[in-house]
């Protein structure tokens, strides 16, 4: 007992070791690259220093370095089986009685570990940077001067020119015509000062301009103003505004539900934020799939042969898993499948084809 409990920390610790260097490898790489890409697209816009690009690219690191955790859990885990079998530690273990899934516990519980730690901290604290990150992306790379916020207070818009701004408040939305209810407009100088209000209980979008319907103006302390059909000019269209909405990426894991609840209450759909609230749950799973195929690839290396084909083999499989991942997610965005179904069915059948090679190799 005492011996199989103190391989498994060496093989948890080995692999825990091989996974924070080739994570900070990985990352060191990509905010190289993606600090080139920011100095490219900045190249040709004012206001922009270096140090802002290297701060977006420190910010964007995070919400890049979680889409990469899987690769790197596959890499880390063919790497610890392929030193130890390398290394003839495996074979000395199977020759004391060891079992292939004896030695695979702790790194599945390893995996599993990191994967909570990605959800439930990680996660979090990248959505708030990725969030600042669009923020200054909006405003020194795409110059955009328009945001929409939803909350329970219901929609508020902002829009905004070189002389005034308007803050739309609405208390529902119907998704398909863009047509607001029980509407607040607030108009303000470019100074900030409230210039006038105005009242509706209905504006629809147009080419160019809000109509707001049966409108009342208030404006200091005069008496309130009939407008009948009143119009405020915007730059928005359908898609600018649906594009507005605040990715799930940005949003905590553990703010998710209640945004979702909001935004389905509001009139908005929000199935791609339900996948990805559930696709991050099944992310632990998906990490144990990945040392499963890790370990499918790497034990007999030795023993077969054909290291550089079998390591190639286990990268490519991971590919696949990855490109399989994005077919089953955008059937659930479409809504073809159910959301659970897209988001936790590429995790169940990694598991079940890891475990399937798995026992081919060593039962098999």
């Amino acid at each position: 007992m005492y011996t199989s409990v103190t391989l498994s920390r060496y093989i948890g610790r080995q692999f825990l070791t091989w996974f924070c260097l080739l994570l900070m490898i990985l990352l060191a790489v990509i905010l190289l690259l993606d600090t080139v890409e920011l100095l490219r697209r900045a190249g040709s816009k004012p206001g922009i220093t270096f140090w802002l690009v290297l701060q977006m690219a420190l910010l964007k690191l995070p919400e890049i370095g979680q889409q990469i955790f899987p690769f790197v859990v596959l890499f880390a885990g063919m790497f610890t089986f392929w030193r130890l079998t390398r290394s003839a530690e495996l074979v000395v273990a199977r020759a004391v009685g060891v079992s292939a899934w004896q030695f695979l516990m702790p790194v599945l519980i390893g995996a599993a570990m990191i994967g909570v730690v990605k959800v439930s901290v990680i996660n979090p604290v990248g959505s708030v940077f990725i969030a600042k990150y669009d923020q200054l992306e909006e405003r020194y790379l795409k110059l955009k001067s328009s945001a929409l916020d939803l909350s329970k207070a219901g929609l508020w818009l902002r829009q905004s020119d070189d002389r005034e701004q308007y803050f739309i408040h609405a208390e529902g939305v119907k998704p398909e015509t863009l047509e607001l209810t029980d509407v607040i407009v607030f108009r303000l100088d470019s100074a900030g000062t409230l210039l006038d209000r105005v009242d509706a209980p209905r504006a629809t979008l147009r080419a160019g301009r809000w109509d707001l319907q049966n409108a009342m103006l208030y404006k200091g302390k005069q008496e309130p103003v009939a407008l009948g059909v009143h119009s405020i000019p915007t730059g928005l269209d359908m898609a600018a505004i649906e594009e507005s909405f605040a990715p799930p990426e940005t949003i905590s894991f553990w703010a998710l539900p209640r945004f979702i609840q909001t935004l389905e209450s509001t009139g908005f759909p929000a199935v791609r934020h339900r996948i990805h609230y559930q696709a991050l749950l099944a992310q632990p799973l998906l990490f144990c799939a990945m040392v499963l195929f890790a370990a499918a690839f790497s034990l007999r290396m030795p023993r077969r042969g054909g290291t550089m084909l079998i390591v190639s083999g286990g990268v490519l499989t991971g590919f696949v898993v990855f490109v399989l991942t994005d077919i089953i997610r955008t059937l659930g965005m479409s809504e073809t499948i159910p959301v659970a179904m897209a988001a936790w069915s590429p995790s169940i059948i990694s598991i079940l084809l890891g475990v399937g090679a798995l026992l081919h190799l060593e039962d098999g």
